[in-house]
């Protein structure tokens, strides 16, 4: 029982010690963004390759979440571990449950893409939706309703082509 505790007591040292830092942002190198989103909540993990240790090491630079805002909700992309949803629009014979579902899902019309990812690859932000931020102007991430952009995007980098998401992208851009 004792030896039990000691490596336990090793075990939380160890995650205390060797938690998951910021890294500092280095402005030259590229970042790689990775994003989670449903009608609720839009999350955000910003990460960088950088050299640890005389390793490359990927880790993140910042985290930031808030609320949808009404005019965001119906429009917005359903990235989902539940391989399950991804078929549910696709059934010619549900079941009274994947019915109520269908109908649930119709009711955003063609505003809403559903995409699977396996659920190993939504760990850096699904833990973040349960901790939401208001989208108040007392929070650093405020966007006010009737903001219009600043500066326009002109460059969208995907880092990750692992979905049927950005093949259809990278065919839009050919």
């Amino acid at each position: 029982m004792k030896q039990e505790r000691a490596q336990e007591y090793d075990k939380i040292k160890y995650a205390l010690t060797n938690s998951l830092l910021l890294l500092m942002p280095k402005w030259k190198l590229p970042f790689d963004l990775y994003i989670d989103e449903c009608g609720k909540g839009s999350v955000s993990a910003l990460h960088q390759v950088q050299i640890v240790k005389d390793k490359p090491c990927e880790g993140p630079v910042c985290f930031i979440s808030r609320k949808i805002k009404p005019t965001e909700a119906s429009v917005f992309e359903f990235i989902t571990d539940c391989n399950a949803v991804k078929s549910l629009l696709n059934m010619k014979i549900p079941n009274k449950p994947m019915l109520r579902w269908q109908i649930a899902i119709q009711e955003y019309g063609g505003n809403i893409t559903i995409i699977h990812e396996a659920g190993n690859t939504l760990n850096n932000a699904d833990g973040l939706k349960r901790w939401q931020l208001p989208n108040t102007p007392d929070f650093p991430a405020y966007v006010p309703e009737n903001l219009e952009p600043q500066i326009p995007i002109e460059v969208i980098n995907i880092t990750y082509l692992g979905t049927e998401f950005s093949e259809e992208v990278t065919e839009i851009y050919k």
